[in-house]
């Protein structure tokens, strides 16, 4: 199986958020997971961070955040050069997913539970 490094962006420890589910999911399904949040907290084993902290290897950048508060990410997600940006649904914006197209990063508007579930991460 082909473990994708992600970046879970907007990640939450309340269990009624999407961002949580996707956390959990994406570690049973075996995949590397770094979070960003706005609080320092632990969803399964992942240690959710609160900083923009330049790591290695990214390969998936999963948003959990509306447009407004993507906005501060940019030049961070574009930093990190990886090879696709998930929109989940409520998340989709025009503005990154052109800034991604013009460095060559791929953009899926989709919902990281479904890709899991249906083996299309």
């Amino acid at each position: 199986m082909n473990h994708k490094k992600t970046l879970v962006l907007g990640a939450s420890d309340n269990p009624s958020r999407y961002s949580y589910l996707a956390v959990q999911r994406l570690r049973s399904h075996g995949h590397p997971v770094l979070a960003i949040g706005r609080k320092k907290t632990i969803v399964a084993d992942v240690g959710v961070e609160t900083e923009k902290i330049k790591w290695e290897g990214v390969h998936t950048v999963t948003l959990y955040l509306n447009p407004q508060h993507q906005r501060e990410y940019y030049d961070y997600i574009l930093s990190l050069s990886p090879k696709r940006i998930i929109f989940n649904p409520g998340t989709e914006n025009d503005e990154l997913a052109g800034l991604a197209a013009s460095n060559n990063i791929e953009t899926t508007e989709a919902c990281t539970l479904v890709l899991l579930s249906t083996n299309q991460y």
